[in-house]
């Protein structure tokens, strides 16, 4: 019988379709003499260091066989985020910054009170190394960029099935797990690298503006002290200073419980849009060189994958930023009035987190590439500048009311003329009360006795007097005269 080309033998009688064997033999090294593991490590922006990539590999290739749990190995991301966290310098926190952090933080607490109408939280600070950070955040990374990675995943499964000649598929075989679990794999890895590499970065658990550790109030002293270099300012006033940011998002976000999940459904809201260009893909297959992984790299970091904007994406993009402006303008006006009187450096700390803020750093970058999305506030100062002003207008209780439901939150409009908010919201304001008083009266019956109201209005000139001078009533009968008990009519 003659042998069917799509299938070889492996020597066992046991067919194998050509595709699967060719991945196993690239992942497992068999039979691939051209293959070096550093060069495709080099063009994924993995670190080069033998040990650690056999190790890397070696997972990978354990998990070519395993079933697919989702479009990310969060495993994988998890190990080379630690990895990663670790190949710098990354000791383990002393007594004396747990003691420091601690002070820091509670001070931090009871300068706040005078300058905002919400409580204070009641955390426990903490002083986290990087490998911790990477510890508390890894759920949260995986909410905000699980949505991201399944909208990638379906687009890039669609393409390939709709574009793939019906022959090429009858090839797939068993290796279309294969293929899921490779490309999970190698988010995984990517992923990890991006976060591991952010944690060297970020110098408490609010960073970058969201709530990355939930109920939890924390710094890392080494990033804190990185941040300080070059500053020529006390480390206690910039230890202070971040304390008081810290402590201020983490008053915000606990006394607005719904402010977090505002956040995440924003970046929900735009992963569910993406879609693949996949045009840009096979323009990218056909004029980069494979030998030359630099090009890749470049490629790659220039967010070639990075899909293009729908109008409901950009209405999504656009409602995040201005929430994550609001947020770190509050922050940030907070933090300058509590502060002012009481760090001679808090202005020029200021300035610099303000600038650190609006530009992001290599690490912010990387994961903007990775994922598609930047998590900056652009307009932070416009923020800042509302609630500043709505403070002279409003008073700190009146401003701080602004939280109270998502849909009193300011809009880019208002970010756009900071002045003119207090304007538009009465106006606003009146058209509801409005609405509120013409339903209470039609729920109360008050509409049904218009007509009444209009006739007697009228019966000032006439319909008044006839009632009183003898003229018949409308007693609810058709007009008709009152009758007596033989029927006939009275008088």
């Amino acid at each position: 019988m003659a042998s069917n080309p799509l299938n070889s033998s492996n020597g066992d009688d046991t067919p194998k379709d050509p595709l699967t064997e060719m991945l196993q033999n690239l992942m497992g090294g068999k039979g691939m003499e051209n293959f070096d593991p550093a060069e495709l490590a080099k063009a994924a922006g993995l670190p080069n260091d033998p040990n650690l990539l056999a190790q890397m590999f070696s997972q990978v290739q354990a998990m070519m066989s395993a079933p697919s749990e989702g479009p990310v190995n969060w495993q994988l991301a998890h190990d080379n985020a630690r990895r990663v966290a670790a190949s710098s310098s990354d000791p383990s926190v002393t007594a004396q910054q747990s003691r420091e952090v601690d002070e820091a933080l509670r001070l931090a607490e009871l300068w706040l009170g005078p300058v905002t109408d919400l409580p204070a939280t009641g955390l426990i600070g903490h002083a986290w190394s990087r490998a911790e950070w990477v510890e508390a955040t890894l759920g949260t990374w995986k909410r905000l960029t699980e949505p991201v990675a399944n909208s990638i995943a379906n687009a890039l499964s669609s393409a390939m099935t709709e574009q793939m000649p019906e022959e090429m598929k009858s090839m797939m075989g068993g290796a279309s797990s294969m293929l899921q679990n490779m490309g999970g794999a190698i988010f995984g890895m990517q992923l990890g690298q991006a976060i591991g590499a952010l944690s060297a970065d970020v110098v408490s658990s609010t960073d970058i503006g969201v709530p990355l550790a939930d109920l939890e109030m924390a710094l890392l002293p080494a990033n804190v002290a990185a941040f300080g270099e070059g500053l020529s300012l006390p480390e206690n006033d910039i230890r202070l200073f971040l304390a008081v940011r810290e402590a201020a998002h983490a008053r915000l976000f606990v006394q607005v419980p719904w402010l977090r999940g505002h956040l995440l459904g924003a970046i929900e809201a735009y992963a569910r849009g993406i879609h693949i260009d996949t045009s840009r893909i096979e323009e990218l297959a056909r004029d980069l060189d494979p030998g030359n992984p630099e090009g890749i790299q470049e490629a790659l970091s220039q967010g070639v994958f990075m899909p293009q904007r729908t109008p409901a994406q950009e209405q999504a993009l656009e409602k995040l930023e201005t929430a994550l402006a609001l947020v770190e303008g509050w922050v940030d006006e907070l933090t300058a009035a509590a502060t002012e009187k009481l760090l001679p450096s808090a202005g020029a700390l200021r300035e610099t987190v303000r600038r650190r803020r609006a530009t992001g750093g290599p690490a912010e970058h990387a994961f903007a590439s990775l994922v598609g999305l930047e998590l900056r506030p652009r307009r932070l100062r416009d923020a800042a500048t509302l609630w500043a002003t709505l403070k002279e207008e409003r008073g700190i209780e009146g401003r701080d009311a602004i939280w109270h439901h998502p849909d009193l939150l300011p809009t880019a409009e208002d970010l756009d003329d900071p002045k003119g908010f207090s304007g538009r919201r009465k106006l606003a304001e009146a058209s509801d009360s409005e609405v509120d008083d013409a339903l209470e009266k039609l729920l109360s019956g008050g509409f049904d006795a218009a007509p009444e109201d209009r006739s007697g209005a009228e019966g000032q000139g006439g319909a008044e007097g006839q009632d009183q001078g003898g003229t018949a009533k409308d007693d609810g009968d058709g007009g008709r005269p009152e009758e007596g008990r033989d029927g006939q009519p009275k008088g």
